[in-house]
C-alpha cells in the first residue's frame, strides 16, 4: 500500500471516533463496485446523510425498469436515497442539506463542478486502477485486455477533470496472485477499495497524509465499452483474443458469428486457452479439432482453444459437448 506522505498511523479507537462522528457524508454510487464501500462506511458508523444514484433504467428482454445495485443496498441499510433525473446543486440543496464530505465510487456519470463543491471538504473517489494508468470508465477490463501485470485501487481527491485529481493512497493487486477474469477481479478490487478507504480517510482528515498530484505524462485512458467491442477479430493473435474472453465476461462477451445453412448463429466464447498449434489450412476464424479436445479456432497467430461456448438462446456448454450437438461447427469459419 502506498500512502501519500504518510506520517504515523493513528489506530486508537477514540481518535477514529473523534474524526468520523461529526462528519456528514454524501455518497455517490451506482454499480456493484460501490456496494462493499458503502456497506463498510455504514458498518463503521460514518454518518451517511444521502446516497445519490442514477435513476432506474430499462433492462432485460422485457425492458422493465431495474434499480441500480447500490439502490438495493442503500434501501436495505435504510439510508436516505436520491435518484435525481438531473444532478444539480439546487437539487442537493433542496433535498439533502449540508454535507461535509462527498465519497464517489462507480457513479457512472460526470459530476458537475458545482456539485463537487457541495461538500465543504470536497469529494474523494475510489478508482479501480493504479492511476494515472487507465483513467476512464473501464479500467478493470482495460488492465486485463492489455495484459497488465497488476491492477489496483487509487483513492483520490476529485477535481474537474476525469480521474485527474491528486492521490491519497494506492494499493496494487498483482495478477499472478489473483484470478484475472473480470467478475473476480472486480470483486477483489471493490473489497480492497473499501478497506483502503476507511484506513485512509481518518489519516487524510487529520492531516497525516497530503494529496499528491498524478504524473500526467504517464496517463493512459480507457473508453466506455459497447456491445460491438466484444466481437472477435480472428486476425488478431490468439493471446489477445483469450484476454477478451476474460475482460468482457459477462458483458458484452467475446462473440462471433457462425453462418450455418440459412441461419447465422451468434456464438460466445466463454472460456478459452491459447496454443501455438495451427491447422495448416483455412483462414483466421477456421474452426478445427485436435485430440486434446475442445474446439480450436485459427487466429492471426496461433489458435484459440474454446473450452466453453454459448450459442445464442442456449446455455453455456463445454466445447466438446457443444460439438456433439452441433457437429457441423467443425470445419466452418467464424466471421
Amino acid at each position: 500500500t502506498k500512502l501519500c506522505e504518510a506520517g504515523g498511523v493513528a489506530t486508537h479507537a477514540g481518535f477514529f471516533t473523534m474524526i468520523i462522528s461529526p462528519l456528514k457524508i454524501i455518497f455517490f454510487g451506482t454499480s456493484a463496485f460501490a456496494i462493499p464501500i458503502l456497506t463498510r462506511l455504514h458498518t463503521l458508523g460514518w454518518s451517511i446523510i444521502g446516497v445519490i444514484t442514477k435513476p432506474d433504467e430499462p433492462a432485460g428482454r422485457g425492458q422493465g425498469l431495474t434499480p441500480p445495485p447500490i439502490k438495493v443496498t442503500a434501501e436495505a441499510l435504510h439510508l436516505p436515497l436520491y435518484q435525481f433525473p438531473e444532478l444539480t446543486r439546487a437539487a442537493l440543496d433542496d433535498h439533502v442539506g449540508i454535507a461535509d464530505l462527498a465519497i464517489v465510487a462507480a457513479y457512472g456519470k460526470i459530476i458537475p463542478p458545482d456539485v463537487l463543491a457541495f461538500a465543504r471538504l470536497g469529494a474523494v473517489n475510489i478508482h479501480p486502477s493504479l492511476l494515472p494508468r487507465w483513467r476512464g470508465p473501464s479500467p478493470i477490463q482495460s488492465a486485463i485486455l492489455h495484459g497488465d501485470a497488476e491492477s489496483g485501487v487509487s483513492i483520490m481527491v476529485l477535481d474537474d477533470q476525469m480521474d485527474h485529481g491528486p492521490l491519497l493512497a494506492q494499493q496494487a493487486v498483482a495478477f499472478h496472485e489473483r484470478p484475472t477474469r473480470y467478475p473476480t477481479l472486480h470483486d477483489v478490487l471493490a473489497e480492497v477499495g473499501a478497506t483502503l478507504l476507511v484506513r485512509v480517510l481518518p489519516l487524510w482528515l487529520s492531516g497525516e497524509i497530503k494529496p499528491q498530484p498524478q504524473k500526467d505524462s504517464e496517463a493512459t485512458f480507457c473508453k466506455l465499452i459497447k456491445k460491438d467491442d466484444g466481437r472477435i477479430e480472428w486476425g488478431k493473435p490468439a493471446d489477445m483474443i483469450e484476454r477478451i474472453t476474460r475482460a468482457y465476461d459477462p458483458w458484452p462477451g467475446a462473440w462471433t458469428l457462425w453462418p450455418h445453412g440459412e441461419r447465422i448463429y451468434r456464438i460466445r466464447i466463454d472460456e478459452a486457452d491459447v496454443t501455438d498449434e495451427d491447422p495448416g489450412t483455412g483462414v483466421p476464424g477456421h474452426a478445427w479439432q485436435h485430440t486434446e479436445g475442445g474446439l480450436f479456432v485459427r487466429t492471426g497467430s496461433g489458435s484459440l482453444i474454446a473450452r466453453r461456448i454459448t450459442i445464442e438462446g442456449k446455455k453455456s456448454l463445454p466445447a466438446d459437448e457443444l460439438v456433439r450437438g452441433y457437429p457441423a461447427i467443425v470445419g466452418t469459419t467464424f466471421v
